[in-house]
């Protein structure tokens, strides 16, 4: 659904060019300062038009507050944020509606919801929800508090030097994609559970709402299945569980080991390119020949650095209630 979380919940709402984009967060603890201006760093992070390779779309994405701050603080109550949609340009997408776009939900989504889907720059299913990803991300960050969750993108299209990546792309008039790394520090020992809440699997289950993700590594990742056991282990150094080396990533047994979060996850090219391509139209019941018009990303790899810390923040948090290590009223949450 569009749901997630036990404690810290999070529903997102809204389509890529309806009237905007939201999200309500159940169970933020109150007292909690928050302010527009909280939000204005890692917004600024995610918007298009900031790196060569992005989409020229522009929304200002000043956070509007429906529910649950008052005073500058946070409630208790349910958290409602707003964020308008002011730069569309739904015209392009009405003239391919017969033609869905190879690697889009346009498919999909119409043989799951009979035709009545927004399809507008994906509607639902577009990454301009990831907006409202990130400011549930500012808000878990602040709960964090000396915990710190920080990505960074490792390479674009192979290339560790980005800029060489993103020209082959430019180059190949096509879009490319790209691997992107998590790494948090401060974690207590004791976060997840064993099998299915284990924090891998919490943590993936979040990180798979992201656009464009295509898999997701711990650790050594796949690596490990070239490894002896004695190679990969992680020796204990002592009672803190601090270990030589990190193959397993910070996470043994689905619990947290007090060791460095270490993630990667891998970001498929940009489905929508100028280049030619072909489908199948519905309404003639032909293959034919087309490109996708419109603003797009030649590399949504660039964007996704604080939407990823955005889901890791929240699934953290949502852990860090559920072992009682983060109180219910402020200002002093962590416990």
């Amino acid at each position: 659904m569009n749901s997630f979380g036990r404690l810290f919940r999070i529903h997102i709402f809204g389509e890529s060019h309806g009237e905007s984009a939201g999200l309500v967060i159940d169970g933020c603890p109150a007292g909690l300062p928050l302010s527009v201006e909280d939000f204005l760093t890692d917004i600024e992070r995610r918007k298009g038009g900031n790196h060569k390779g992005t989409t020229p779309r522009k929304e200002d994405d000043l956070p509007i507050f429906k529910s649950g701050i008052f005073n500058g603080h946070t409630t208790g109550a349910p958290i409602t944020i707003l964020f308008e949609n002011k730069n569309t340009r739904s015209g392009d997408y009405e003239k391919q509606r017969a033609v869905p776009r190879p690697g889009h939900a346009d498919f999909t989504a119409h043989a799951k919801y009979g035709g009545f889907e927004d399809f507008r720059g994906g509607g639902h299913f577009s990454g301009r929800l990831t907006v409202c990803m990130v400011a549930a991300g500012v808000i878990a960050k602040k709960l964090l508090g000396h915990i710190q969750v920080v990505s960074t993108i490792l390479e674009i299209g192979g290339e560790a030097d980005l800029e060489k990546g993103l020209q082959k792309a430019i180059d190949a008039k096509d879009s490319i994609g790209g691997i992107v790394e998590c790494r948090v520090n401060g974690l207590p020992v004791g976060l997840g559970e064993h099998f299915f809440d284990s924090a891998e699997s919490l943590i993936s289950h979040a990180v798979f709402a992201i656009p464009a993700v295509k898999g997701i590594e711990f650790g050594a990742g796949f690596a490990a299945a070239r490894m002896f056991g004695t190679e990969h282990n992680d020796a204990i150094e002592d009672a803190s569980g601090k270990t030589r080396t990190n193959h397993a990533g910070g996470i043994v047994g689905g619990i947290t080991n007090g060791n460095e979060l270490v993630f990667r996850i891998a970001i498929k090219p940009t489905s929508s390119t100028p280049k030619e391509q072909q489908t199948w139209n519905w309404e003639t019941n032909a293959i034919e020949s087309f490109s996708v018009k419109g603003r797009h990303d030649l590399c949504i790899a660039l964007r996704v650095p604080v939407v990823l810390e955005a889901v890791t923040a929240f699934t953290l948090v949502d852990l860090m209630l559920l072992e009682q290590r983060i109180g219910r009223i402020g200002p002093s949450f962590m416990l």
